[in-house]
């Protein structure tokens, strides 16, 4: 069953659009921190990983603002066609969400940081939107490098959706082998909030309900390699809440703040 515009039914892969073998060409600098996004990376240390909340505008601010993050940029994952333009995925017609990149150094900030910022920045239990959007390109979603990557994932969606009352999530958590690959998108979208004469717009929609402490839901195989890197009191300050990826200012939050 094919997904037209604004639909909650998945386009096949005999279906989707073939696109291209072109990559987006980019000027690999972010706006903001000015690093570059596309490997290969001035560290081995650092990681990547991928989320979907819904339009990526707003998203990849609240990651590219956590401490310990190197780089982001947007793009497309979880779909079937190669090197999609942004136009052929709001048809819906190559399975892509909106995705970003993140790209950060596991020393600093860790993958469970990360996995708060997601659960805690959108509606998970929105199926196939996320506010005024709808459609498969705004779907939820985390996407893996790894099966310690996944426990993680998924151990966090059950504690979220007790912490929303057992609301239903329908975030789709897979292998990036499966998922992937990442495309990125055209130069203009990229840290597009932060472009001068941008549209101060994201639809997302965080419920103010925080992740349960890690201690409480993650496997105890992973705790000490992967335990949270920042505080409570960081998130107390620097947290998802309605409005902040519009309100807030673009520069990186440092903590803690004394070194400033």
């Amino acid at each position: 069953m094919t997904g037209p515009v604004g639909s909650r039914a998945m386009v096949s892969a005999e279906e989707a659009l073939p696109g291209r073998t072109t990559a987006e060409q980019l000027s690999n600098k972010h706006v903001v921190l000015g690093t570059p996004y596309r490997p290969p990376f001035p560290s081995p240390n650092y990681t990547t990983a991928v989320f979907a909340t819904g339009c990526y505008w707003g998203a990849e601010k609240g990651f590219w603002k956590m401490p310990g993050v190197f780089s982001t940029a947007v793009g497309y994952c979880g779909g079937y066609t190669k090197n999609p333009t942004y136009e052929e995925v709001c048809t819906g017609m190559t399975g892509h969400t909106e995705s970003v990149l993140v790209v950060y150094d596991p020393a600093l900030v860790s993958y469970a940081d990360l996995l708060r910022q997601f659960w805690e920045c959108h509606n998970p239990t929105q199926f196939q939107g996320q506010g005024n959007d709808h459609g498969t390109q705004y779907r939820s979603a985390v996407y893996c490098n790894n099966n310690n990557e996944l426990q993680l994932a998924i151990a966090s969606k059950e504690a979220y959706q007790r912490a929303l009352k057992g609301e239903t999530i329908h975030t789709e958590i897979e292998l990036m082998e499966k998922a992937g690959p990442f495309y990125y998108a055209h130069e203009a979208y990229q840290q597009y909030l932060a472009r001068p004469g941008s549209r101060p717009y994201c639809s997302a929609e965080p419920q103010g309900v925080s992740l349960p402490p890690f201690a409480s839901w993650a496997p105890p195989a992973l705790q000490a390699s992967h335990a949270p890197r920042l505080p409570e009191p960081y998130w107390e300050k620097h947290g998802p809440r309605p409005g902040c990826t519009i309100k807030g200012p673009n520069i990186q939050n440092r903590w803690p703040e004394e070194s400033l």
